[in-house]
């Protein structure tokens, strides 16, 4: 009878230990869900992306405001930050009337921005950080910080996360142009990657964006 009670004891102090632990994981901040990473950007009908040859109308604005809207963290590699941040502060100086336009200026301008490069010394765009080197670990902690989407937004980093298998999402707008050269979208990219269709949504000027989700094993 002593033996019976005895186990029961240390069974009733073991479940006690559990349901603490279970309740001690629940209460700290990287327990919840993993924010999503969307890879997002535009290339041409023959995959090559390049910035100053998409169609950037009213209606490819607004998709693009939705989008920073739900995030909160923009990562740039050196030679995206250099070109954005040369051309929107001053629309945030000095609005252009076009609404659609003036918003993307403001809201990513307000959101905060994480530069990879090992050449820059400094970022002097507002809610910048500077990084070095893209280490998983990293991304992953960012991951699981409370928040909304992470937003990755240069060809270069695109294609690094993916070998990383932290991405999540990829939001690729196709372009309705056939550029003939450039820089291709997923060069470097170290293995095939097999995809998921979501959905897909067209617009008026002939883009396509096309939503993907890697497989399960691709990501963590």
């Amino acid at each position: 009878m002593l033996i019976q009670e005895k186990y029961a004891s240390c069974f009733t102090t073991v479940f006690n230990l559990k349901r603490l632990s279970e309740t001690l994981i629940d209460s700290l901040p990287f327990t919840s869900k993993m924010r999503k990473l969307i890879a997002g950007l535009n290339m041409t009908l023959d995959g090559y992306c390049d910035h100053t040859a998409g169609i950037a109308d009213d209606e490819i604005h607004e998709h693009y405001n939705d989008l920073l809207l739900d995030a909160d963290t923009l990562i740039y590699g050196r030679i995206t930050y250099q070109l954005m941040e040369s051309y929107w502060p001053a629309i945030v100086k000095d609005p252009t009337g076009n609404k659609s336009m003036d918003d993307f200026a403001v809201l990513i301008d307000d959101i905060s921005k994480i530069v990879y490069s090992r050449t820059l010394n400094d970022v002097s765009w507002k809610n910048s950080t500077l990084k070095k080197e893209i280490i998983r670990e990293d991304i992953l902690v960012l991951k699981q910080q409370p928040g909304k989407n992470i937003l990755v937004g240069s060809p270069s980093l695109i294609v690094a996360l993916s070998n990383l298998g932290v991405v999540d999402e990829y939001q690729i707008g196709v372009q309705p142009i056939i550029l003939g050269s450039g820089l291709p979208l997923f060069k470097d990219i170290r293995e095939q990657i097999d995809l998921t269709l979501l959905h897909s949504k067209t617009f008026k000027c002939g883009v396509m964006m096309l939503y993907y989700a890697p497989g399960p094993s691709r990501v963590v």
